[in-house]
């Protein structure tokens, strides 16, 4: 029995022949040049605006490459916009909110996936129901709860908590932790609590070890929400001493020449670009792979 082709656009026929294959050719490679350009060309702005004068990046129109190089603008940057503390500070919060969400994102979707609560569709359809709600929306009740949070009556405003709360309950996460974990076979649970394995020894020695992948999506998800935020961070953090990279450079950006302040804008995006292409193989494989391939 023949196999199925799989079907594309252009035919095996049409690829075989010499004006096909051309043809084919180079319409690739002006769609991956076209999309090469649309997403690296912002990223090579931002990098050479940097080593611009402050006269050549102001002036009109734009020169492609810089006349002369100045890399001591980043030098600069990191200095007077004290970036250094910033980065850490940045880094502090988003580790931080990574640790809460891999705890208690996890242990939502494991419970909605394998433990099957009473009510547990009702409950993931009102968790998703959360994300139609725009987050402009939710800045004012989130601000007067963090103002004065309830019961306990503490205000959590120039403090960590300020942001790491907030982002606990990740309605989207949690969705795609509980779609991997519904891909794993029953028959393993089973196999684990026939050997004596309760919930959370299965959960740590099972599910797991077998859900890296998806655990390194909502990882980059979790540290990423946390490094581009703006506007809560400038609410929740008036201190300087307290405040994010974004926060910061805004805040010490007046005065400062336009390359400086390109300059520092590339080292901030710095990190998440290298934690990207680190990652990167995590983010598809993740999103695409279920628990086992059998």
């Amino acid at each position: 029995m023949a196999e199925p082709q799989t079907r594309t656009l252009i035919s095996q026929t049409q690829l075989d022949r010499p004006l096909g294959r051309w043809l084919y050719r180079v319409v690739l490679a002006v769609t991956v040049l076209g999309f090469t350009l649309v997403f690296l060309g912002p990223l090579y702005w931002l990098v050479t605006g940097g080593l611009k004068s402050t006269a050549e990046v102001v002036q009109n129109p734009p020169t492609l490459f810089p006349s002369e190089l100045h890399p001591e603008t980043y030098a600069t940057a990191w200095s007077q916009l004290r970036l250094g503390r910033l980065l850490f500070n940045t880094l502090y919060y988003a580790l931080g909110a990574l640790a809460f969400q891999l705890v208690f994102d996890v242990a939502a979707a494991y419970a909605l996936s394998k433990l099957r609560p009473v009510l547990g569709n009702v409950i993931l359809g009102m968790m998703l129901a959360t994300l139609m709600i725009p987050a402009a929306v939710l800045i004012v009740p989130q601000y007067l709860t963090v103002l004065d949070l309830p019961v306990l009556h503490l205000n959590l405003v120039n403090t960590p908590w300020a942001i790491w709360l907030p982002t606990v309950a990740n309605a989207f996460n949690i969705f795609l932790l509980k779609r991997f974990f519904d891909s794993i076979p029953a028959d393993l649970l089973a196999a684990a609590a026939i050997d004596g394995a309760g919930p959370m020894r299965t959960l740590a020695s099972i599910v797991l070890p077998m859900s890296r992948p998806i655990l390194g999506v909502v990882s980059i998800f979790a540290v990423v929400n946390v490094w581009k935020d703006f506007l809560w961070p400038m609410l929740v953090q008036p201190d300087p001493a307290n405040q994010t990279l974004n926060i910061g450079i805004k805040s010490l950006a007046m005065g400062v020449p336009q390359n400086v302040i390109i300059a520092a804008l590339a080292i901030a995006s710095l990190p998440t670009i290298a934690f990207f292409l680190l990652f990167q193989r995590n983010i598809m494989s993740g999103l695409t792979s279920g628990g086992l391939k059998g």
